[in-house]
């Protein structure tokens, strides 16, 4: 697991069980953007958790631990289960600071609407593939935000958030995106040292979230496949998008930010690789259990200012464990999660007392919110994400993947239909065995 994780009260790796699509409109149009909407200045800041399971209760616990009035008052879950043990933890952790009554737990598809009514900030940490549905209409009730990593699962999805940020821009609402090394104090000083010029000219890079995979939920009797597929929904492109999105999309976001300032992108957008390419497959979790997704991936990313970043990703127990980011340039090398640079400019952090990063990112959004900042990290979330995605397609197909063809893919990963009886985009054959990207025939674009 990711080795900068200290203390905080959940596990950020726990999986999130929530989801929603379509309910009606009556009780959204009755509100207001101005009642939706925390005034600065004002006293106690309503909040709404979409998504109750392990992330979704840390965001939730970390929001609740920042300064000032602050509330829990609404949530919202596909699953009874993991709202009531979401509930129970955070009234044990936050007592004073939560109450959700009966009538503010909603559940199933149609929920996430209902709680976001209720709310000035809502959390929105439900599986992946829900994030822009979700988000799209926290910006449209006018609400303030916090939303887990990654921001989509497939191009289509990354647009629409892409749509949905540059509205809230226009709103003034403050977006945050649970990509929490931009609230580090090593990764900060670092790249602040690299952008001084303490390597150089940035030559290439490599990237790594090599580990050993995470949990499977067995299939229970009754359930629907789609009950199936959201219990496991790590599984299942059109909710996690592979784990290269899931977790490697952190250390691709720190390859975005490192690059940014050489390849002259705007800081809220970050950089973003060119093309890509790359390999990868299912070689060792080949069982049912393990769904659609490859058990590792290699990927070549080239950059305008012809950077490579060398990436890699698995899910493979028993093999070499590495979540790190490392830079070479012209002038040294920086060991960028190490945060340490060797070469003319030798230069090495100082360990302190620096916040957890998990909380830093929440008192940064509410000191926002309360100060009337300008905040919306809803852009870069949404490219970095792209760029996992891109690495994806890259694996999947075997051909070469350039930035627009990726970005304006018309390839939806996603369900027709949101209900426990309507088909997901992938089912099993009579075996129980799921199909399985092949590389050479696989179409991405």
């Amino acid at each position: 697991m990711n080795p900068e994780k200290n203390a905080s009260a959940v596990n950020r790796r726990s999986f999130l069980q929530t989801t929603s699509t379509v309910v009606g409109g009556a009780l959204v149009g009755a509100l207001s953007i101005e009642r939706g909407a925390h005034a600065a200045g004002s006293d106690e800041i309503k909040i709404a958790l979409i998504g109750c399971g392990g992330r979704g209760s840390g965001a939730a616990n970390q929001a609740l631990s920042t300064e000032g009035k602050i509330k829990l008052i609404a949530m919202a879950d596909a699953f009874p289960d993991r709202l009531n043990n979401s509930l129970n933890e955070l009234k044990k952790a936050k007592a004073e600071k939560v109450d959700v009554p009966e009538e503010h737990k909603f559940i199933g598809f149609d929920a996430y609407k209902k709680a976001i009514a209720l709310a000035d900030v809502v959390i929105l940490a439900t599986p992946p593939g829900f994030r822009p549905i979700h988000f799209e209409e926290a910006v449209k009730q006018g609400k303030n935000i916090f939303m887990e990593k990654p921001v989509a699962t497939d191009a289509p999805g990354v647009r629409r958030v892409l749509a949905a940020a540059a509205e809230a821009k226009k709103k003034n609402l403050k977006v945050a995106v649970g990509l929490q090394r931009h609230h580090q104090l090593g990764y900060l000083e670092t790249i602040k040292r690299i952008n001084d010029g303490g390597i150089g000219e940035i030559v290439n890079m490599r990237v790594y979230w090599n580990d050993g995979g995470v949990w499977v939920r067995p299939r229970q009797p009754g359930q629907t496949e789609m009950e199936y597929q959201m219990r496991n929904w790590y599984y299942f492109n059109w909710l996690c998008g592979d784990h290269i999105n899931e977790q490697h999309i952190h250390n691709l976001d720190v390859a975005n930010w490192v690059l940014t300032h050489q390849e002259k992108a705007s800081p809220d957008e970050q950089a973003h690789p060119i093309r890509a390419s790359g390999m990868g497959g299912r070689q060792v979790r080949t069982g049912k259990e393990y769904g659609e997704i490859f058990d590792h991936h290699a990927v070549e990313f080239e950059y305008g200012s012809g950077a490579r970043v060398f990436s890699q990703c698995r899910h493979i127990r028993g093999c070499w464990s590495s979540v790190s980011e490392h830079a070479a340039g012209t002038k040294g090398i920086c060991d960028v999660s190490g945060h340490r640079i060797t070469g003319a400019n030798p230069w090495r952090l100082e360990r302190g007392n620096a916040k957890d990063p998990y909380q830093q990112e929440h008192d940064d959004l509410f000191d926002a919110i309360r100060n009337d900042k300008p905040y919306n990290e809803a852009f870069r979330g949404a490219y970095s994400t792209m760029t996992s995605i891109m690495g994806r397609m890259a694996t999947y197909s075997g051909v070469v993947i350039n930035w627009e063809d990726a970005l304006n893919s018309e390839i939806s990963i996603m369900p027709k239909e949101y209900s426990w009886d309507a088909t997901p985009p992938t089912v099993p054959d009579e075996h129980g065995f799921y199909p399985i990207p092949m590389p050479g025939s696989t179409k991405v674009v």
